[in-house]
């Protein structure tokens, strides 16, 4: 097998899925509405239920990831085994809850007793197959049909555009109910905690040096007495604030050279420059303020946090990029 052999199946494969993945795009109908209400109706109530994602196989692994998302994006999800299932782990399955059940041909036989289950004690059950007129579509409440699609395999019949489709059908089901829920940013961020995600999602207010390392003076300060307190704070910034404490205006090393003829004959607010044009609010996400920093209109090193005009706070790019925000 040639290496240009090699590069043509791997763009078979990727051009069979994605012709799949945008049929199923075009058939996405009513039904979908309707999982997406029925996830959210069951976690709206006063006792919220969860949504148990359950498939075997191939499926399985799938079904796991769903549940992965939908618990990443502020959703109640969790996988249950159905084997496991049929051994006593029924029990952890409510009332209150929603599965999401996944198998291609319909006709999984470890499904059966969830399936059963579900139909005793009148919990919604979504299925996510291909077989229309399968055990499990004809079981269920709401059935999310993938499109009859080939799968990427030519010798043997492999799980591959099938899963692809419960996967991207996985991702829609959780984007929409994000959306239906009004997930915030700061929503994600207290599921997300660690790793560049994390430092991505932690915000100004975070990182940022309290009122105790603010290097502040008046406009009417002589511009000796500011810059001993530009070199005290060591932020090579100095901000100019009212007596109300509102931020004015902001005096760095580019302000001191371009005044450097008789620097010490004036104030500091004869030096600064108004605005500054680059503040920060509390809630501005790292990654936000990092690529405010950034941008060249003029890129800044130093943010002050200003909440209601008043500096509350300063942060540093090092700040940034020591919590891993990149």
């Amino acid at each position: 097998m040639t290496l240009k052999d090699t590069i043509a199946v791997g763009r078979r494969v990727l051009e069979t899925e994605a012709e799949a993945l945008v049929r199923m795009a075009a058939d996405l109908a009513e039904p979908f509405a309707q999982a997406v209400e029925t996830l959210f109706t069951a976690q709206d109530k006063p006792r919220s239920g969860r949504i148990v994602c359950t498939g075997i196989g191939k499926s399985g692994h799938v079904a796991r990831k769903i549940a992965a998302t939908l618990a990443s994006t502020g959703s109640a999800a969790m996988f249950v085994h159905p084997s496991e299932a049929s051994h006593g782990d029924l029990g952890m399955i409510g009332a209150d809850d929603v599965i999401l059940a996944l198998s291609k041909t319909g006709e999984t036989r470890e499904l059966a007793d969830v399936i059963a289950y579900a139909a005793r004690f009148d919990i919604p059950l979504i299925a996510l197959t291909a077989a229309p007129d399968g055990t499990l579509a004809r079981a269920s409440d709401i059935v999310l049909l993938l499109p009859d699609a080939p799968e990427a395999t030519d010798a043997v019949n492999a799980p591959t555009t099938s899963t692809t489709l419960q996967m991207a059908m996985g991702d829609a089901l959780a984007v929409a109910l994000l959306e239906r829920r009004g997930f915030q940013p700061k929503d994600f961020k207290v599921l997300h905690p660690g790793g560049k995600l994390g430092a991505m999602l932690r915000t100004a207010a975070d990182l940022m040096h309290g009122r105790e390392e603010l290097p502040l003076v008046a406009p009417e300060t002589p511009m000796q007495k500011a810059l001993l307190v530009m070199t005290e704070k060591r932020w090579g910034i100095v901000g100019v604030v009212d007596p109300q404490g509102r931020l004015l205006g902001a005096i760095t090393d580019g302000d001191l050279r371009r005044h450097i003829v008789g620097l010490l004959d004036h104030t500091a607010g004869e030096v600064m420059t108004p605005g500054p044009r680059k503040t920060a609010p509390p809630g501005m996400l790292a990654g936000e303020a990092l690529a405010l920093m950034s941008d060249p209109a003029p890129a800044v090193t130093v943010l002050f946090v200003v909440d209601d005009g008043k500096p509350v706070g300063i942060l540093h790019v090092h700040d940034l990029l020591r919590a891993g925000v990149m």
